[in-house]
């Protein structure tokens, strides 16, 4: 087998693929039309930024299998087209963690005791020691937003400063947590409050757009310093610079911007400011590192040997695939509604099959299930192929039971999701060949389409409960597309979920929380 190396790589990445018994070929500097001329003739494909993979170059990619970016984002390859190839695509995530880590903590360091305004001035011919007078970490609190793998390296290393280290991240347990010796707080808030650095290391998604804002600042303790080392739009610039002006906020340290290069003039023209031009992968450690993960992923997955780290769904029988195909939806579905209904992070995951789709081989299923459990919270591509990895790197334990049994569906997948401080389960079936429905919900009976936008409400089970929710969504101009309701008894707990007509506001779920009976509710999006 062949791996093509399409821009510069350490030699060592050669040998990695020479060692396993393949064949390196490297040819850097190619055209659109040569890359497309050659592709057909190699197994794998390596390439960093220069080079990119198009749907047009991978039509001729007759015996492509891999394509492996040294590096994390894959926007120079065509995902999509080469998912229907078949093509597996990986990134390398992992190997700038630590380059990121250090580069926070420089920031960290350099806000602290002001060393670039210091330094200016002694090059300005000054000695105003006075002036700069700064502080001292130990003691201090560092409040660590999302606790992956570069916020776990940032909490080891704030520790070793003798820092009381609190973390927010609803998908880390307790006891992964201790490793790196912070505290999990259950609120953001009150991380906020306690902290007197503040560093983000949060993936960007619809919720953490803009996490950082005016309400944020209004909960800091005065005088708070900010870090962030991860996606520009997680903190309001406007915010943060009337934060700063108004003395809220000492310093920030800023390697990331909502635009870059920044446009924001006005608040890097603050002192207060520490700005760098995206450096947090830039050393020449991370970069052979991610080189080199790169020829190993890509020695693994042809060699058989396992997938890690892919953005895509891998090559399998199309005939398997088709098979299960509708439980590997429902099963993300499920692992989505999970997500959004628990809180705290989680500790346990038992899927349990029952019926016809216990005679499938199901790992895939619960891979998907993972898969939906694990997205809307994390920075990373997850999928069926990586899921179980991110899931085992968070403490998650994963079970399955098979069973014979149908209860009283032919086919059913029931997720129950364990975390420090509930417990949750779903259970979902697939009606024909493709119809997906949930039908139970905590251990009510609900027939629910998962899809759209829902809202389920649990609430006592008493007269006009309906028609309060019916009147509500209807005076805010919201359409009830379907509703279910359950419940165990007469006049005890119930559920009920509707799926709605258009968008849904938080002020929308605020407002249905007020409804008489309501003792919670939960939106969620499919």
């Amino acid at each position: 087998m062949k791996v093509l190396i399409c821009d510069k790589l350490p030699e060592q990445c050669s040998e990695i693929i020479r060692n396993a018994g393949l064949e390196p070929v490297v040819k850097t500097d190619m055209t659109p039309e040569q890359l497309k001329a050659n592709i057909g003739q190699y197994d794998g494909v390596i390439v960093r930024s220069s080079t990119r993979i198009t749907a047009d170059a991978l039509s001729a990619a007759g015996r492509l299998r891999v394509v492996c970016r040294a590096g994390v984002g894959v926007d120079n390859v065509d995902v999509v087209a080469a998912s229907k190839k078949g093509v597996v695509v990986m990134n390398t995530p992992g190997g700038n963690t630590v380059s990121t880590a250090e580069h926070t903590v420089a920031m960290l360091l350099a806000l602290t005791r002001s060393i670039r305004q210091a330094a200016n001035s002694v090059k300005e011919g000054k000695w105003d020691r006075k002036k700069f007078t700064g502080t001292q970490l130990a003691g201090k609190t560092l409040g660590v937003v999302g606790l992956g793998r570069v916020g776990f390296e940032v909490a080891r290393r704030a520790a070793a400063f003798e820092m009381r280290v609190l973390a927010y991240d609803p998908y880390i347990t307790t006891e992964k947590a201790a490793q790196c010796q912070a505290s999990l707080v259950k609120r953001l808030d009150d991380l906020y409050r306690q902290s007197d650095y503040i560093t983000l290391h949060t993936p960007l998604t619809d919720d953490t757009r803009g996490l950082v804002g005016k309400r944020a600042f209004g909960l800091m303790k005065k005088g708070v310093r900010i870090i962030n080392c991860a996606r520009g739009e997680l903190i309001d610039e406007e915010a943060l610079h009337d934060a700063i002006v108004n003395g809220t906020v000492a310093g920030a340290a800023l390697d990331v911007f909502e635009q870059e290069p920044p446009t924001n003039k006005k608040l890097l023209a603050l002192e207060q400011v520490l700005p760098t031009p995206h450096l947090g992968a830039s050393t020449e450690e991370a970069q052979v590192a991610v080189a080199l993960d790169a020829a190993r992923q890509t020695v693994d997955a042809l060699l058989g040997k396992g997938i890690r780290h892919a953005v895509n769904l891998p090559a399998m029988d199309l005939e398997e695939l088709e098979q299960i195909r509708p439980y590997l939806v429902m099963a993300e579905k499920m692992g989505i509604l999970e997500a959004q209904l628990m809180q705290g992070g989680v500790r346990a995951v038992d899927v349990t099959y029952s019926g016809d789709v216990a005679k499938q081989r199901v790992a895939l299923i619960t891979s998907s299930l993972l898969a939906g459990l694990l997205k809307p919270v994390l920075a990373e591509d997850v999928n069926v192929v990586n899921a179980p990895i991110l899931a085992k790197e968070r403490g998650i334990r994963v079970n399955e039971t098979k069973s014979s049994a149908t209860e009283d569906f032919t086919t059913l997948v029931t997720a129950v999701v364990r975390t420090e401080s509930e417990s949750r389960s779903v259970a979902g079936t697939v009606l024909g060949k493709r119809e997906m429905r949930i039908v139970r919900i905590d251990g009510y009976d609900v027939e629910a389409i998962p899809e759209g936008n829902l809202l389920v409400v649990f609430a006592l089970d008493k007269p006009g409960l309906i028609g309060n929710l019916g009147t509500l969504l209807g005076r805010e101009g919201i359409n009830i597309a379907r509703m279910t309701f359950g419940r165990q008894e007469v006049g005890g707990r119930a559920i009920t979920v509707l799926n709605l007509d258009g968008r849904v506001t938080k002020g929308l779920v605020e407002s249905v929380g007020r409804v008489e009976y309501v003792e919670s509710v939960r939106h969620v999006s499919f």
